[in-house]
């Protein structure tokens, strides 16, 4: 776990919102950050067990007599957040199917690799639009303007928008260069 961010994702989840179970911190991780951080249930718990067991988390007692498990940070796992925050951002190199096969395009028919840049544009308008729709609603929003972390909602919201419009302008220019580089086939 000592190289997993997954623990400082969910350290700084807890530290943000409070009490969370695992269940609540996937469904913030899906909802609110998922365009740039994704987690999954077989990772998470067992994160959320070395954390308890490293007591950088500890069990709410919201949830006492109940069989949810909630957890919030504990000092040392607070401590342990701010020192990974303040320090440097590793490189993380880009992981990406669709570029790993057009790198083996030559193997494939025109027709499919334009269908699989078709649909993901589609997948990545989608995104856009609903990335958009979350800015507006947040942008001029005063209740969400009182809060610490807005100003780093909105440029992390900014990062996804400005990101999806460079893939979207990549797959029309990639779709358009292929079609005339293979006339069309």
């Amino acid at each position: 776990m000592k190289n997993s961010k997954t623990k400082y994702a969910v350290l700084g989840v807890i530290s943000l919102l409070g009490p969370m179970s695992g269940y609540d911190i996937k469904m913030f991780c899906d909802k609110a950050i998922s365009f740039f951080w994704n987690e999954n249930f077989g990772h998470l718990y067992p994160v959320l067990a070395q954390l308890e067991s490293n007591g950088l988390i500890c069990r709410s007692d919201l949830e006492e007599g109940t069989r949810k498990k909630s957890y919030v940070i504990t000092e040392k796992g607070r401590i342990e957040l701010e020192e990974w925050l303040v320090g440097p951002v590793e490189y993380q190199p880009e992981r990406s199917e669709l570029l790993l096969k057009l790198s083996f395009g030559n193997q494939m028919q025109g027709k499919d690799i334009i269908s699989m840049l078709e649909a993901t544009k589609a997948r990545n308008q989608l995104k856009f639009d609903r990335l958009n729709n979350i800015y507006d609603q947040y942008i001029n929003n005063d209740e969400a303007m009182k809060k610490p972390q807005y100003p780093y909602w909105i440029v992390t919201l900014r990062y996804g928008i400005t990101s999806l419009e460079a893939s979207l302008k990549w797959c029309d220019d990639t779709i358009e260069f292929l079609n005339k580089y293979n006339g069309g086939k």
